[in-house]
């Protein structure tokens, strides 16, 4: 009796809104985990980086696959991250020329053909400081509507 009396449109909007409800929910509770492992990680990472001196020859944001990393590393990432582009920055480290995945807020600081003082963790570089005291130069900032949004999405991720 009670849902003859209801519209068809408000049951609908009704059910629409507590599944977006339920959706955020899961959203926000996932976005926790994931972000108490991220800095897990990221102190793990800190606990054995060490300073390295290296000439950087490249960087580009390239697909895991098409970027040179060894085949061990390749085939322990999960699927959807073998697929998206990646910030890659190829080094020679003493005689050695290496690829590095760089982290996403230190990839603008590396200068291409200098030499730099970076912080490793295995093959992941996070931080990066310039040799002999040098300042590393800022990018700098976009201009125009892509810019506006880049800014405004650091700005709130801050």
């Amino acid at each position: 009796m009670l849902l003859a009396a209801i519209p068809t449109f408000t049951i609908v909007l009704l059910v629409i809104t507590a599944v977006v409800v339920a959706i955020t929910i899961a959203l926000y509770f996932v976005g926790k985990k994931a972000e108490t492992r991220k800095a897990e990680q990221d102190e793990a990472a800190a606990k054995v980086s060490q300073t390295v001196s290296m000439l950087v020859i490249d960087k580009k944001k390239m697909k895991i696959t098409d970027a040179g990393l060894p085949d061990e590393m390749i085939s322990q990432m999960p699927w959807y991250a073998k697929r998206s582009k990646m910030p890659i920055v190829k080094a020679k480290v003493g005689p050695k020329v290496m690829s590095f995945i760089c982290d996403y807020e230190v990839f603008d600081l590396v200068p291409v053909k200098r030499e730099v003082k970076a912080q490793v963790s295995g093959l992941y570089i996070t931080g990066v400081k310039g040799l002999h005291g040098a300042k590393l130069e800022k990018p700098v900032e976009k201009k125009g509507i892509r810019g506006w949004f880049e800014r405004k999405a650091k700005e709130v991720n801050k």
